[in-house]
């Protein structure tokens, strides 16, 4: 099928300009000030912003988290994405004490039947040993090549031994690793004292996990990257003082990918003294707005390379569970939807960030750092034909009722945005129109190639 979108901004490669794009067989054809070409299906463009279809690092869809499952699966959750021009998602397929690795890909692949968006998975591991190791190589050859570790959990957390010789092996195959920075042991102590103080309420979260908390973890991280010469990714970074210790490692010549949240630019700590606190409470948790604006200037400077949503789904039901302790509440909130137009709004209209940037942000960096560009992440011939048609002017108001994801509830609730995704091209093909999808399923796997060149 040919495609013409014709009359819009193209934002790409870092430069904004009028042009239109021919798109055939999957693939960007033609992009050029003026496109007079016989086509089956049209787009006029007028007004809209055309940036590569956003790539979404980090969401958790279909995730058993103990006696429970995320709210959205691959089906709510990829079509959610797919609205708010997310053409790609990275999910993180788990490998649970005494799985393999390859035993968790293929329950992922199998869960990711019927995607309405295009998917890959980074491997989140649970445990480091020998055998684990071995499986990385396999991985690789299957178009994996990003992992996963946590400081935090019980039953996902690695020991810093574990963590560097696993960074140090991956490194060897171009594998990127990201970590979730947090202090176990810090937060354990400071719930019993909460807790001895009888601070159960939704509002002691933060205070179980203070700025410091994530300070002193991603310090910690860098330092083992040090020790593994291995590039390494901070998922979800919260904090000023956390954004501050990456500042440091680079400033040793480290390579530190740092990828943040909406939440943490657009929610404060003040979410907690609401009556539906519950819905806010995920980890790290919200900040103060000191954060918020820390964030945002690290943005525009170009200090931080991407946004995923951490998208992670609990119904008010299932959050309800820890009413009276905040220990017992689900982590984790809705969010895949809203991420280009919270960034825009928050972001991009108040002069933060520049269009170009939102774009670096929402894809392109994501598709250098992933083994994925310029297939994926850029609007140049031979690209492939993902494409978001954002309006400016298409204001809304963000309610769980009118996003598509599964879950009864979200953080941004009741938000008004300035400006919002159109329509969706994917491979080619326009499946979002309209703000409606109106073609189902077509999503397909992205193999992946090595995130960099392997370190000897």
């Amino acid at each position: 099928m040919r495609l013409l979108i014709q009359n819009g901004t193209i934002v790409s490669d870092g430069v904004s300009c009028r042009a239109d794009l021919l798109a055939e067989n999957g693939l960007i054809r033609a992009v050029a000030p003026h496109i007079e070409a016989r086509a089956e299906r049209r787009i006029d463009a007028s007004g809209c912003l055309l940036l590569p279809g956003f790539i979404d690092t980090h969401t958790h869809l279909d995730l058993p988290l103990g006696s429970i499952t995320t709210a959205d699966d691959f089906d709510s959750g990829t079509h959610a994405a797919i609205l708010g021009g997310t053409t790609t998602v990275l999910d993180f397929a788990t490998q649970d004490r005494g799985m393999t690795m390859q035993q968790a890909l293929d329950l992922w692949h199998r869960k990711a039947v019927g995607s309405h968006c295009n998917y890959g998975f980074h491997m989140a591991v649970s445990e480091w040993d020998e055998a684990r190791a071995a499986e990385v190589d396999s991985m690789v050859r299957q178009g994996v090549t990003s992992f996963k570790m946590y400081m935090v959990y019980d039953a996902m957390m690695l020991d810093d031994g574990a963590i560097c010789d696993a960074l140090t092996r991956m490194a060897a195959r171009g594998c990127l690793a990201g970590v979730h920075c947090e202090n176990a042991f810090l937060i354990r102590e400071r719930i019993r004292k909460l807790r001895a103080a009888g601070r159960l309420d939704a509002a002691a979260h933060p205070l179980s996990r203070p700025n410091a908390i994530e300070a002193e973890a991603v310090a910690r991280l860098m330092r083992i990257a040090q020790l593994a010469q291995s590039p390494v990714w901070v998922v979800h970074l919260s904090t000023a003082e956390g954004l501050d210790e990456v500042r440091r490692a680079r400033e040793r010549g480290q390579r530190v990918l740092v990828e943040t949240c909406p939440q943490y630019l657009v929610l404060d700590e003040s979410c907690y003294a609401a009556p539906d606190a519950a819905k806010y409470i995920l980890s790290p948790p919200l900040r103060k707005h000191a954060d918020q604006e820390a964030l945002l200037s690290a943005m525009g400077a170009g200090e931080i390379d991407m946004i995923g949503t951490d998208h992670c789904s609990f119904t008010m039901a299932q959050k309800a569970a820890g009413a009276d302790d905040f220990t017992k509440v689900p982590n984790g909130g809705a969010g895949i939807q809203n991420r280009a137009e919270l960034l825009y709004t928050c972001a991009v209209l108040p002069g933060r960030v520049t269009v170009c940037q939102m774009a670096d942000l929402l894809s392109s960096n994501a598709a250098k750092a992933f083994g994925m560009y310029p297939k994926k992440g850029a609007l140049r011939v031979g690209s492939d034909a993902d494409i978001a048609v954002f309006d400016p002017s298409r204001a809304r108001t963000i309610s769980w009722r009118t996003n598509a994801h599964r879950c009864d509830n979200s953080p941004y609730e009741g938000m008004h945005v300035a400006g919002s995704v159109r329509d969706v091209v994917l491979g080619g093909e326009p499946v979002v129109e309209d703000g409606r999808l109106v073609r189902r399923g077509r999503g397909r796997f992205v193999f992946r190639r090595p995130c960099f060149t392997p370190i000897a």
